[in-house]
């Protein structure tokens, strides 16, 4: 018999999966989390978590543990440099890169960390294990699935006695990387280029660089050089250093190799201990559907891409919080079937835009910036290094100050949007605040010092932001959502900004904090807007 102990299941306790079940749980709908692995170990994959992740985090009221997890101090300069050398010559640097700075911005409510993925696991983790209507279930397996138009019935294995079960769920998400069983069960293929090149990833227990740091410091130093063209960091407490450095097409290192790497990066010789390497490709692929009927898939499931700029870890996330508003609308009740087919077609462009500028990104790398004087100590040389920094600075700026991609993507044109005639500003890595319908509700803080974001609900909120609302026309919107159990909070904050940033009295703000719908109301069709906005 097969057991209904969830409302989803979601395969894969990565930071995607992580943060669905964190979605989902705090709209109070049940899940199951299954995850083979115990996620244990120095492997960095991720290490920037942007703006909009963090904010994500604020909201679910985890962004204090978050940054008490942060390895770096207060006080650590947020600053980028390309390097001949660890002990080398500088050639350029990049301030507020990533827009890690601790300074408050206008932009967003919280700013970006430097962060292994690990730790970033960890407080997802601890959020769900919080939570009572969600169930980490680890050293289980996805084995196989069959669905109808009833619900997904799963078997799971368990890795140590291969035992199986079957279990009944209504729907099931795929967060299970990009080498996804639930995406091979639905018979789904990856599309796209798999070999843009070959890296080493080392991680290593230094105290020796973590004493003798290089001044001015930076929390990444990108090098430059013939011999170990690349980067390095200190990623976490305790000493541990991260180098990154591209390969020839399948080559691998032994140790010796590697430690002649590090050592090529630092400048001098450096005690280290070793304590992981990881071989990795680049490629750009995406699958040729994001799901089949009530099994969904997310993150690396259904999208990988070079890590130059960072957003790998924070798009999946993404398409987490998507996801997992609709999920939860259409099982409680107020959102319609539509709403689920709005995944794919609100996510997949933004995917596609920012998966072509992580590849615009890794065009210009390291071992692509070297010259035979670049490390001379001539007049010669320093002009090369003079060059050599005017060129980075024009062409890696997209890479490292990104606000644009991070929080400009929009959901302009979504099934599940009403339009108002106007358009989005251009996707550019320069980021322009637009109350456009599907693009991010422009942020500000409120005279009291408050985000305006802490003032949205979970589920939609009316945005009255002067006092030109009509008390009518928010009266007519207020009986439309009510009429369909849509859950709707009004707010009025006392911004002189609003009324600027939002041009219109009305705005309507979805759960994931984009915009529905923006205008005056009069002569609108509010019972048109509700359905169209839940997929209704």
């Amino acid at each position: 018999m097969e057991e209904r102990i969830a409302q989803v299941i979601v395969v894969g306790a990565g930071p995607v999966g992580l943060s669905t079940a964190i979605e989902l749980g705090l709209r109070g709908i049940s899940v199951l989390v299954i995850e083979k692995q115990e996620r244990a170990g120095w492997h960095p994959r991720a290490k920037t978590t942007h703006v909009r992740t963090v904010e994500h985090m604020r909201r679910w009221g985890i962004v204090d543990r978050f940054r008490e997890l942060a390895p770096l101090p207060p006080d650590f300069p947020p600053d980028l440099l390309f390097k001949t050398r660890l002990f080398g010559y500088e050639l350029a640097r990049f301030e507020n890169a990533f827009f890690t700075s601790r300074e408050r911005d206008e932009r967003y409510s919280e700013h970006a960390q430097w962060i292994p993925q690990y730790k970033v696991e960890q407080v997802l983790r601890e959020k769900v294990l919080s939570l009572p209507n969600v169930t980490l279930r680890q050293g289980a397996e996805f084995a196989s699935l069959k669905q109808d138009g009833d619900g997904v019935s799963v078997e799971i294995r368990a890795i140590a006695s291969g035992a199986t079960e079957r279990l009944a769920c209504d729907y099931l998400i795929g967060a299970d990387g990009v080498g996804s069983s639930v995406r091979r069960a639905l018979g789904i293929e990856m599309k796209g280029e798999r070999d843009l090149g070959d890296f080493v990833n080392v991680i290593a227990r230094c105290p020796q660089l973590s004493r003798e740091q290089p001044e001015p410091r930076g929390f990444v130093y990108w090098i430059v050089n013939p011999q170990s063209p690349g980067a390095i960091g200190q990623m976490d407490v305790d000493d541990i250093w991260a180098f990154i450095s591209a390969l020839p097409r399948g080559a691998k290192l032994d140790e010796a190799q590697v430690r002649e790497r590090i050592d090529a990066a630092v400048g001098r010789p450096v005690e280290c201990d070793i304590l992981a390497i990881d071989y990795w490709t680049a490629s750009r692929a995406s699958a040729e559907s994001y799901g089949n009927g009530r099994v969904f898939l997310a993150g690396d499931a259904c999208h990988v891409h070079p890590p130059f700029g960072g957003y790998g870890m924070n798009m999946g996330i993404a398409d987490a919080v998507d996801i997992g508003w609709k999920l939860a609308a259409v099982l409680q009740g107020w959102g319609g079937a539509p709403l689920l087919s709005a995944y794919e077609a609100e996510r997949r462009p933004v995917h596609d835009a920012v998966m072509d500028e992580a590849v615009r990104n890794m065009a210009l790398q390291s071992s692509q910036l070297l010259h035979e004087k670049l490390e001379e100590n001539s007049a010669e040389g320093a002009e090369v290094r003079r060059r050599m920094g005017a060129a980075i600075l024009q062409n890696k700026a997209a890479e490292f100050h990104t606000l644009g991609i991070v929080l400009g993507v929009n959901y302009s044109g979504s099934p599940v949007v009403a339009a108002d005639g106007t358009q989005p500003p251009p996707l550019t890595t320069a980021y322009v605040p637009s109350a456009h319908p599907g693009c991010l509700a422009p942020h500000t803080w409120l005279d009291d010092g408050s985000s305006l974001y802490d003032h949205f609900g979970a589920g939609f909120t009316l945005l009255l932001t002067g006092p030109e609302a009509d008390d009518d026309e928010v009266f007519r919107l207020q009986e439309a959502f009510a009429d369909r159990n849509i859950p709707l909070r009004t707010i009025a904050p006392q911004s002189p900004r609003l009324r600027e940033l939002y041009l219109a009295p009305l705005v309507l703000i979805r759960p994931d904090q984009h915009v529905a719908w923006r205008g005056d109301g009069r002569g609108v069709d509010f019972k048109a807007v509700a359905a169209r906005v839940v997929g209704g």
